[in-house]
């Protein structure tokens, strides 16, 4: 029995493959679908190309995709956000007092992008400050911040 594939028959797998992709979490159909529809092109260019090379050049252009994507490409995106940094990272952030210590009491500060998951912490410091005012993190306390007016 001689099974013959047309240019056309791979380029819709591959659509449909990459169509289903947007139902699945996993990332890897793309590339499959996206080696089908590389077929599809080869055998477009070589129309009387058997099956069994069809699915051979599938297969290796299929994997090809795959390693390159987690090998190469997918490791070369660096996660941009600021959570989960350490907490050296985080030193010399700034934020504005949003609410002043009162006496020994604690102030509250917020940071444009959260600092350790959190954009509002509760802050010690030994300078007096107001609400409204820019500081600076020098130390962690627990879950509490030990803060400065100066960058310094």
């Amino acid at each position: 029995m001689d099974i013959q594939m047309l240019w056309w028959q791979w380029v819709l797998l591959g659509m449909g493959l990459m169509i289903l992709e947007m139902f699945l979490p996993s990332f890897i159909a793309l590339w499959f679908g996206l080696g089908a529809i590389v077929v599809g092109l080869v055998v477009w260019l070589f129309p009387q190309m058997d099956v069994s090379w069809a699915v051979f050049i599938w297969v290796l252009a299929s994997g090809s995709f795959v390693i390159l994507w987690f090998k190469v490409f997918k490791p070369s995106m660096v996660d941009k956000t600021k959570a989960g940094i350490s907490r050296d990272a985080a030193l010399g952030e700034t934020g504005q007092v949003v609410k002043a210590p009162h006496g020994e009491g604690r102030g509250v500060v917020r940071f444009t992008m959260p600092v350790l998951g959190e954009d509002e912490w509760d802050f010690i410091c030994v300078e007096e400050v107001v609400e409204g005012d820019k500081v600076f993190i020098k130390d962690f306390s627990g879950n509490t911040l030990i803060v400065s007016k100066s960058g310094v």
